[in-house]
C-alpha cells in the first residue's frame, strides 16, 4: 500500500510541504504527518493519489486573514494539528471556503485553536518572570522559566526583545529555549527547570515588598484564583508566600486589619445637606435656546416659545410641541393645533387675542421606523421647565390660563398629583387667576371611536367659552381656589 509520510517540525516546513501536496493533488487520506521521525499524527494511511499531468497542478491563492489562522494554529499543541490544518487547506482549495467560518466544524475548531494560542501568548507575557545574575559574564543577564501549553516561546521571546532592547536574556521551557544577546535571537534545545534557579536580591525585595501591601481585610480569596490560572503559581515569586498569606487572613487576620485601621480613625461630623445645595453650581440660561436644565434638548430640533399678544387677558398653555412644531418652532401649528382653531372658531374666541405656550418648551418623542412619536414628558421635565411659563405669566398677566391636559394642569398648579376629571368645567382660582381644565386637543385626535371625540371636543369649546365668560366677568358656582 503506497503513503505519503511528512515529516515537519514547523509552519515553515509544513507550509511548503503543503503547497507540494496541493499541487500533485494529494488528498488529506493519503498522507501520514510526523513531527519526530517514527511518530506519526495521522494514523489512517491510504494509497497516495497520482500526480496530475504537467502544467496541469493548481495555483494556490489564499487570503490574508487564513494564513494568519492556519499559523496561528500551527502553534496549537495537539498531535494531529498538521494532518488537521492541511485537511483545512485542501477544502479551501477545493471550494469549500466556508471550513473558515466558525459556523462550519473545522472552521470552529480552527478558530478555537487561534483563539487558545493567542490567550496562552497573553498569558506569557504576565507570567514569566525574570531573575538577574549578579555577574552575567557572557551569559544571559536575566533568566526566566515557563511551562507553556502551546508552542509560542518563538512569539513570546520576539515580543521581549522588543520589549527589553539591549539587555540580554534567556527564557527556558520544557520543550525548547529562546536566548536574546541584545541583537539577536537564538533558539536552543530544552534546559532542565534548574537553570533558571538562582539567586537574586531583587526577587526577596519584592516579595518584601508584596507582604507590606497585603491587606488581608480586603482579600478576595475567589478573586485572586480566578484571575490567575492555578498552574501559573509555582513559577510566580509570590505564589510561595500567598497560601500562607490566606491561610492567615482566614484565621483571624482579616478582622484585626478591619478593627486596626477603623479603630485609629477619630470620625468626622456628617452634616446634613439638602439636593438642592448639592448641586454644581451652572451657569443660568438667559434665553431658551440655552436651556440645558433637562436632557430633552438633546434630540429636539429648537425649543419652542409661546406666541401672541404681550397683553393677552387668555393664555392657553399645552402639554408639549409636537413634530411639526418642533420643526416649525411655533406651538399648534400640527393637526392639534387645527383641532383647537376649529375650537376656538366655534367658541367665539379669536387666535390673534390667544397666547399659545406649553408647559415644556422642547418636543420629547421616541423613534418608530421612521417616524417621530410622542411621549410624555417626566415630572422632573416639567418642573424644570416651569421657570420658562412662570416668566411668560408674569409677562403676559392673563387672567384666564386654560389648561390643555393634564401635564398642562400640573405645570400651573405645580401639583404633581392635580387630575383633570374633578375640574373639567370647573373653573379654580390659582395665584389670582382664574384656571380652567379641558382635553388637549390631541385627545380628539386619538379617542377610541367618535362619540368620545365628538365629547372631548365639546369640552374644549364649553371650556373656551368659560374663559370668555370670566374676562368678561362671569362666575360660577361652586367655584373652589385650587390650592
Amino acid at each position: 500500500m503506497n503513503e505519503v509520510v511528512r515529516l515537519v517540525q514547523s509552519f515553515g516546513e509544513w507550509r511548503a510541504a503543503a503547497r507540494d501536496l496541493i499541487a500533485r493533488g494529494v488528498p488529506p487520506a493519503s498522507v501520514q504527518w510526523q513531527s519526530t521521525a517514527g511518530d506519526g499524527d495521522l494514523f489512517s494511511i491510504a494509497p497516495a493519489a497520482p500526480d496530475p499531468a504537467p502544467g496541469n497542478a493548481p495555483m494556490l491563492r489564499l487570503p490574508r486573514s487564513l494564513v494568519e489562522l492556519l499559523e496561528s494554529a500551527a502553534c496549537f499543541n495537539v498531535i494531529d494539528r498538521w494532518a488537521f490544518l492541511y485537511q483545512v487547506l485542501w477544502r479551501w482549495q477545493q471550494g469549500q471556503h466556508d471550513v473558515i467560518s466558525p459556523a462550519d466544524a473545522d472552521g470552529s475548531r480552527l478558530h478555537g485553536m487561534a483563539k487558545a494560542v493567542r490567550r496562552e501568548e497573553h498569558d506569557m507575557h504576565a507570567y514569566v518572570r525574570f531573575r538577574e545574575r549578579e555577574e552575567a559574564q557572557g551569559a544571559p543577564r536575566f533568566v526566566a522559566w515557563f511551562e507553556p501549553v502551546h508552542d509560542v516561546l518563538p512569539q513570546v521571546a520576539r515580543h521581549f526583545a522588543r520589549r527589553m532592547g539591549p539587555i540580554s536574556w534567556m527564557i527556558a521551557t520544557p520543550g525548547a529555549t529562546m536566548m536574546w544577546d541584545g541583537e539577536t535571537l537564538h533558539a536552543g534545545p530544552a534546559l532542565m527547570r534548574g537553570a533558571a534557579d538562582i539567586d537574586d536580591a531583587g526577587e526577596a525585595l519584592w516579595l518584601t515588598y508584596y507582604r507590606s501591601i497585603f491587606n488581608p481585610a480586603r482579600l478576595n480569596a475567589d478573586l485572586l484564583r480566578s484571575h490567575i490560572p492555578s498552574r501559573f503559581w509555582k513559577n510566580l515569586p509570590e505564589g510561595a508566600i500567598v497560601p500562607a498569606m490566606v491561610s492567615s487572613a482566614a484565621n483571624g487576620e482579616r478582622r484585626t486589619g478591619q478593627t486596626a485601621t477603623v479603630g485609629q480613625r477619630s470620625g468626622a461630623a456628617i452634616i446634613p445637606i439638602s439636593a438642592e445645595r448639592a448641586q454644581p453650581v451652572r451657569e443660568v440660561a438667559t434665553t431658551l435656546d440655552q436651556c440645558r436644565r433637562c436632557d430633552l434638548w438633546k434630540s429636539a430640533t429648537q425649543a419652542v416659545p409661546g406666541v401672541g399678544p404681550q397683553q393677552a387677558k387668555i393664555m392657553l398653555v399645552g402639554e408639549q410641541p409636537g413634530d411639526q412644531e418642533d420643526l416649525a418652532g411655533l406651538p399648534f401649528v400640527g393637526p392639534a393645533g387645527a383641532v383647537l382653531e376649529r375650537a376656538m372658531l366655534e367658541a367665539g374666541v379669536a387666535r390673534d387675542n390667544i397666547y399659545l405656550t406649553n408647559a415644556v418648551k422642547h418636543f420629547k418623542w421616541e423613534p418608530r421606523g421612521k417616524r417621530r412619536l410622542h411621549k410624555t414628558p417626566a415630572q422632573r421635565e416639567i418642573a424644570a421647565c416651569h421657570d420658562w411659563l412662570e416668566q411668560e405669566l408674569a409677562s403676559v398677566k392673563p387672567q384666564v390660563i386654560v389648561a390643555l391636559g393634564s401635564t398642562a394642569l400640573k405645570s400651573v398648579l405645580q401639583d404633581g398629583a392635580a387630575t383633570m376629571t374633578p375640574l373639567i368645567g370647573t373653573p379654580v382660582q390659582h395665584d389670582g387667576r382664574w384656571v380652567v381644565t379641558v382635553y388637549h386637543p390631541s385627545y380628539v385626535l386619538r379617542a377610541p371611536d367618535e362619540e368620545n371625540k365628538r365629547q372631548a371636543y365639546r369640552v374644549i369649546v364649553d371650556g373656551l367659552r368659560q374663559a370668555l365668560q370670566l374676562i368678561n366677568g362671569g362666575s360660577f358656582a361652586g367655584n373652589v381656589a385650587a390650592t
